[in-house]
């Protein structure tokens, strides 16, 4: 009979396929593997344990035969299998039917037959399974595993993900795999090694890859890291391509070429080291590009070539209990380096270092900071550096009354290149006392007094006035003392209980002479919920709240099934009527104050909901409305931001200036592993309410969407970004960029 070519061809490429499928099966195999509970380890290495169901011996040949669940250990190593043929002269073991060999370490491999020596360390596996106790599994036709443990497989297949569905126990092709002409795995080294593999997406062979070697477990060595691919309209196509240089077990360097299409490479390295007292981690980028230092012109013509780069570094160092030493680093070339190569859209960078010691009842910190500004028409001359600030305080009790003082003794020098220098030094002590009344009432009284001493030069440096303070030296003297009184009533209310707390705060306290002394840190100031009931309503130290006033308030706490809420409202009124340092429009100018409130809603882990207002007290027009939402679950959700700042602010105060937006971002999880996601935000601003803006009312600033797959083995994603505000070089436009995260490999 002839058999036609075509019919050979078919079987035999069917063959072909269904053998390397089979060599490469990564399943689980039925058999269990030996444990320490089965058969107890021998009493010497040179010995054999053993139990089976039948035993035959051959004394002619010296060959031992066992049938029937049979187990064997020696040094370690451990063996099941249906049968076992032990030869005494030549020391061969050979077992069959679902074999399974367990090494000290906790690998395991399994086999149609294994061929060993009596250490059972070493010999050949047909249709091998091994398992690695640090993660991972590797499948071939047939396999070695010398003396020493390592393993050698050719036409195999390795994988570190699961390969049994975790919801319904049945199995599943890995996320990813890697099948190679050989794999060699190294247990001393921890490492996998791959001769001309290839990269198998949802198993479909994807990329050829050169030969290389990973390793396996939370272990980390030498190697190339997952590359990142994206798509700027500033810089055209980029491809990063790390690699990590293991320099130790606690440290490490990464080294981070990225090739654009449009302009000259970037190089970005980022070190990493751990001590038993605490990390840090430094991290550059450098490269050179055209830029232009008129950050107004939207086409720039002034455009020369320059070395750019940006240097960003975190540290913590726990010294002992109580001290402990911390900084950061952020320092850019110019102010549109991050912007332009998307690694940041911060408008400031902060360095800072600082010295502390904490204890149960004292705090020192030795303070210095510096800023760098990175906004369009901001003077970095006027930017200030703080060398030192120094902060004490101590907390101790009151031996006659029982209440609590709070000493605090504070010191903190700024410089500017090109601006105002400040000097500042005070002392102050505080006194609380709480009381419960017999009805019910907390009651708290509270004094304070601080004594200050300024010097500043350069001061019509400074084009506000009301922040110049008098040239030279000035003292200041600050006094207070209040009462406040909170009347918690509780009560049921339909299946959970609720809380009524009325609030009524008494401050008094003298002229103080706010405007001989600069002010550096108090001016962003607004009447909110959070500092309605505070002693002093500005942010800082520079400014106190003179006058006296009274502020009351009402907040209701309701707690039901899966429900709560906390909702407050209250005023102030100042009881003299002399003029206020307070800026028109915070809402605290006059004697009585907005109405200021905060609702928020929580509904079990589904819904949480915070809403701020501040209401004109005259006509109760909206001039805060603040709201922050997030609705759904983990896997999928939505956050909704909106804030309008509409307060009529004098334009000198320019830490206050009106605004609106809004924020929003989502994720939806639309199957097991797959989800979509986006976030936007988008400036509302105009002309009426900040006759400086330039948004048209409806002014996007940057969005994002993108979709993503990821498991416990394997994290891919694709974004689409676009930027709508240029600066300088840092152009508007789209942005894209494809992500591949692998677990055990390139991470």
């Amino acid at each position: 009979m002839t058999v036609p070519r075509s019919s050979v061809l078919a079987t035999t490429l069917a063959l072909l396929c269904a053998a390397e499928a089979h060599a490469q099966d990564l399943q689980d195999r039925p058999a269990d593997p030996p444990t320490a509970v089965e058969i107890a380890s021998p009493a010497s290495d040179e010995q054999i344990t053993f139990s089976t169901d039948r035993l035959e011996y051959d004394t002619e040949a010296d060959v031992v035969t066992a049938v029937g669940e049979v187990r064997l250990a020696r040094e370690g190593n451990r063996l099941r299998a249906d049968r076992v043929v032990y030869n005494r002269r030549t020391g061969q073991v050979v077992a069959t039917g679902n074999v399974a060999v367990t090494n000290p370490q906790g690998d395991v491999a399994y086999g149609d037959s294994i061929e060993l020596t009596d250490s059972l360390r070493d010999g050949v596996v047909e249709n091998i399974l091994v398992v690695l106790d640090e993660g991972g599994r590797l499948a071939a036709v047939r396999g070695t595993r010398d003396e020493n443990g390592v393993v050698s497989v050719e036409q195999a297949a390795y994988t570190p993900c699961p390969v049994v569905d975790q919801e319904d126990c049945r199995p599943k092709e890995p996320s990813w795999k890697v099948t190679a002409v050989r794999i060699v795995y190294r247990p001393d080294r921890s490492r996998v090694y791959f001769s001309r593999p290839r990269f198998h997406l949802f198993g479909l062979p994807v990329i050829p890859l050169p030969s290389f070697s990973t390793t396996v477990g939370g272990g980390s060595d030498n190697g190339f890291l997952s590359p990142d691919i994206g798509y700027s309209r500033a810089n055209g196509v980029e491809v990063t391509t790390p690699y990590y240089f293991r320099l130790a077990p606690n440290r490490g360097l990464t080294v981070a070429p990225t090739v654009f299409s449009h302009v000259l490479p970037m190089l970005r390295t980022e070190y990493r080291q751990l001590d038993e007292l605490g990390a840090f981690r430094l991290t550059g980028y450098i490269t050179a590009s055209r830029r232009s230092d008129d950050l107004v012109v939207q086409q720039p013509t002034d455009r020369d070539m320059a070395l750019r780069g940006y240097l960003d570094g975190v540290a913590r160092y726990q010294l002992s209990p109580n001290w402990s030493a911390s900084g950061s680093l952020r320092i850019a070339s110019d102010r549109t380096f991050l912007r332009r190569y998307d690694i940041s859209r911060d408008d400031r960078l902060r360095n800072t270092a600082r010295l502390e010691r904490i204890d149960a009842d004292s705090y020192l910190s030795f303070t210095g900071w510096a800023v760098q500004t990175l906004r369009v028409a901001d003077p970095q001359g006027l930017q200030p550096i703080a060398l030192p600030e120094i902060d004490y305080r101590r907390r101790f009790a009151d031996p006659w009354l029982g209440g609590r003082f709070e000493a605090q003794l504070n010191t903190l020098a700024l410089t500017r290149t090109a601006g105002q220098d400040t000097q500042r030094a005070f002392a102050s002590l505080r006194w609380d006392l709480r009381r419960i009344t017999t009805l019910g009432q907390e009651v708290t009284f509270t004094g304070y007094a601080r004594a200050d001493a300024y010097h500043t030069n350069d001061t019509l440096s400074t084009t506000v006035v009301n922040y110049r303070g008098n040239e030279g030296f000035t003292g200041r003297a600050i006094g207070a003392a209040a009462v406040d009184v909170r009347w918690p009533f509780i009560g049921r209310f339909m299946n959970g209980t609720q809380r009524l707390i009325p609030r009524v705060q008494l401050v008094a306290s003298p002229r103080i002479r706010n405007l001989d002394i600069p002010n550096e840190d108090a001016r962003a100031i607004d009447l909110e919920d959070s500092n309605l009931f505070a002693l002093n309503r500005f942010p800082g130290y520079d400014r106190f709240e003179d006058s006296s006033r009274v502020t009351y308030g009402l907040q209701w706490i309701a707690t039901l099934p899966g429900v709560a809420v906390d909702a407050v409202v209250g005023q102030s009124y100042r009881l003299v009527d002399r003029p206020s340092i307070l800026p028109e429009g915070t809402g605290l100018s006059d004697q009585f104050s907005d109405y200021v409130g905060r609702t928020e809603v929580r509904f079990r882990d589904f819904v949480s909901l915070t809403h701020r207002f501040r209401l004109d007290k005259d006509n109760l027009a909206i001039r805060r409305n603040e709201l922050d939402a997030a609705i759904g679950t983990r896997d999928t959700y939505a956050l909704v931001g909106y804030l309008r700042l509409n307060r009529d602010i004098d334009l000198a105060n320019e830490d206050l200036r009106d605004r609106e937006e809004v924020r929003v971002a989502g994720r939806v999880q639309f199957a097991r592993f797959w989800s979509a996601f986006g976030s936007a935000v988008v400036d509302l601003t105009n002309r009426d309410e900040d006759v400086l803006s330039l948004s048209d009312g409806f002014d996007p600033i940057r969005h994002r969407l993108g979709v993503q797959y990821e498991d416990d083995c394997l994290r891919l994603g694709f974004t689409w970004r676009r930027f709508y505000q240029a600066t300088g070089d840092a152009r508007s436009g789209n942005g894209f960029l494809l992500t591949l995260s692998l677990t055990n490999l390139g991470r």
